[in-house]
């Protein structure tokens, strides 16, 4: 795996952790992983291991906490690139999925990586989803405001339309079977929603 998905950057250490551990989960599944397999994978002993974290599950919810904040970070770039709505929808939800998204469906383990991201993390997954219908909210509102775009068609609502596009997004992820299928009709909501924007 690319550690450059890990963003924000983080100390070295904890970088090699991080990848370690995702390329663990993704081959060989959360529960079948154990701290001694993440910790020779990233190359340092367990006892260094357990200097940074406490178990695999507080591993996991910081991997499930560098994925929103890398997917804030880069929604919040994208969509301030002043593209048309459609362009603009199609690099940001493309953004969502990227290299873990495609890493996870290349996966045997991915359904159970997903079941525990719900589980293990569900105040991180809520506080992160939430995090991204404001930027997406922001964005709507902001670019109507600009004559850039139409609301009309969606009763006006940026926060309510933010929030269908976000759930959208999450059911795809979990009934896609393969990364090019997911990329397609990734790319076909961008489109739709798009056009129903456009000015």
């Amino acid at each position: 795996m690319n550690a450059n998905v890990l963003k924000p950057s983080q100390d070295p250490r904890q970088k090699a952790i991080l990848a370690a551990a995702f390329d663990m989960f993704r081959q060989y599944g959360f529960r079948r992983t154990s701290m001694e397999d993440i910790a020779r994978t990233a190359a340092m002993s367990r006892a260094a291991l357990y200097l940074h974290y406490r178990s695999k599950e507080d591993i996991f919810q910081s991997l499930v906490q560098h994925y929103f904040d890398a997917t804030c970070a880069e929604v919040t770039r994208i969509l301030a690139l002043g593209q048309n709505p459609s362009q603009a929808l199609s690099a940001a939800f493309a953004a969502h999925g990227g290299q873990i998204i495609q890493a996870l469906l290349n996966s045997p383990h991915g359904a159970e990586f997903v079941d525990a991201k719900t589980h293990a993390s569900a105040e991180i997954v809520q506080s992160g989803e939430a995090r991204l219908i404001g930027i997406y909210a922001d964005w709507l509102s902001e670019q109507a405001a600009a004559g850039r775009l139409v609301l009309q068609n969606f009763d006006g609502d940026a926060q309510a339309l933010a929030a269908t596009m976000l759930s959208a997004l999450n059911g795809m992820k979990v009934g896609a079977t393969d990364y090019p299928a997911y990329a397609a009709s990734v790319a076909r909501l961008a489109a739709m929603f798009g056009r129903a924007l456009s000015v």
